[in-house]
């Protein structure tokens, strides 16, 4: 009898433990979960901006990580300093306008470029022949996979002349580097030895 109780006692120690055990995984692991749940929503809670309306109503951005969007950005920052650069209109202001927000994007190179063509009188002959000029970018290619990133421009020139229209083939090479964002440079890059590889005629259309 003493036997049976001693056994009973023992199973009754046992399955005792055993709860207790299960208890303890069970508390241990909704422990272990709420904390990854609060760790998965902080970040979250990171990505968000919340912006004031007037000081009234509240309105919630999500803010995406930068680096997604830095190749649409390259090739932005890249567009944007060709049509700067290429697109000439028969007065001086507006061309040294043009040439002043195009160096705020690149390097000393652009301008050795421009001041090249300067000295050929390039910009002279466009504004006593009241040539219009502007470029259309076809494409614009960047390597990301090593920094500085490697870029390469297809487009196509157009020079208006009263009496005809010459259309010409575009191809530069520069170098991009990432930079600090400014109000004038807004993609955070900067363009680092730019060249021209090809810039030949195409056709000429009588207008």
């Amino acid at each position: 009898m003493e036997f049976k109780t001693l056994r009973n006692i023992e199973n009754s120690f046992r399955q005792i433990r055993l709860y207790a055990i299960v208890f303890a995984v069970l508390c241990i692991g909704v422990a272990g979960f709420a904390v990854w749940k609060s760790y998965s929503f902080a970040n979250e809670q990171r990505q968000k901006i919340y912006v004031l309306d007037n000081g009234k109503s509240l309105m919630l951005a999500l803010s995406q990580d930068a680096s997604i969007n830095r190749p649409v950005e390259a090739r932005e920052h890249v567009r944007r300093f060709h049509e700067l650069f290429f697109t000439l209109a028969p007065d001086k202001n507006a061309i040294e306008s043009n040439m002043s927000r195009a160096f705020n994007l690149a390097d000393k190179s652009a301008f050795d470029y421009y001041k090249d063509l300067s000295e050929k009188g390039y910009y002279s002959r466009i504004i006593s022949g009241n040539v219009q000029q502007r470029i259309e970018v076809d494409s614009v290619v960047c390597n990301f996979d090593k920094h500085p990133y490697s870029v390469r421009t297809y487009a196509r020139q157009f020079i208006i002349r009263s009496s005809n229209v010459t259309r010409r083939s575009l191809i530069t090479s520069c170098y991009l580097v990432n930079s600090v964002r400014s109000d004038n440079n807004p993609q955070g890059f900067n363009i680092e030895k730019f060249a021209v590889l090809e810039n030949k005629d195409v056709e000429v259309i009588e207008r």
